[in-house]
């Protein structure tokens, strides 16, 4: 038996637990509300995690390289809504990592009993590599985050001067 089989096997259930585990990274309230409603448009937070759990996790099987196309819209949709959010860039990008716990745990007897260390290993790395690329995309996105709330304080202090007859327009000659 292949790493890749049971992963496949229990693939369901690896991302249930994985889901819980990144909602209680949130206020328990909020956990809450993320865990019970199911509809998309009532519940967008929670659709955008589970759709782009499954994508990364589809990716992962699929050893797809974590810059590519096929990973790379799913591990940006959900790291757009954390760096919006009040996390630190490590909480931010940390729900990765847990996958790996998810793993281990679900998967403990079985890597034991067949000795699949190495896959493991192999597949743990590629982990680490979605974990490289989802802090560029953390950092990309609070640039644009900065550099939109810089705009607008630029643009409320020019508002605030032409509105104090401190703006004076350059005549040219």
């Amino acid at each position: 038996m292949e790493l890749k089989g049971l992963l496949i096997e229990k693939k369901a259930a690896i991302l249930s637990k994985w889901f819980d585990l990144i909602l209680e990274s949130y206020p328990s309230d909020t956990s809450t509300f993320l865990k019970k409603q199911k509809n998309q448009f009532a519940n967008p937070v929670g659709h955008t995690i589970s759709e782009g759990i499954e994508g990364l996790f589809d990716g992962l099987l699929k050893e797809v390289n974590s810059d590519s196309d096929g990973v790379s819209p799913f591990l940006d949709n959900i790291i757009r809504v954390r760096a919006i959010q009040d996390f630190t860039p490590s909480e931010a990008i940390g729900f990765i990592f847990l996958l790996k716990k998810v793993i281990r745990e679900s998967l403990q007897r079985e890597i034991r009993e067949h000795q699949m260390y190495d896959e493991l290993l192999r597949l743990e790395s590629r982990i680490d590599d979605l974990v490289r690329s989802a802090f560029n995309v953390y950092m990309k996105c609070r640039e644009q985050v900065y550099e939109l709330k810089a705009n607008e304080v630029k643009k409320m202090t020019f508002r605030l001067l032409q509105r104090a007859n401190l703006v004076k327009e350059i005549q040219e000659d």
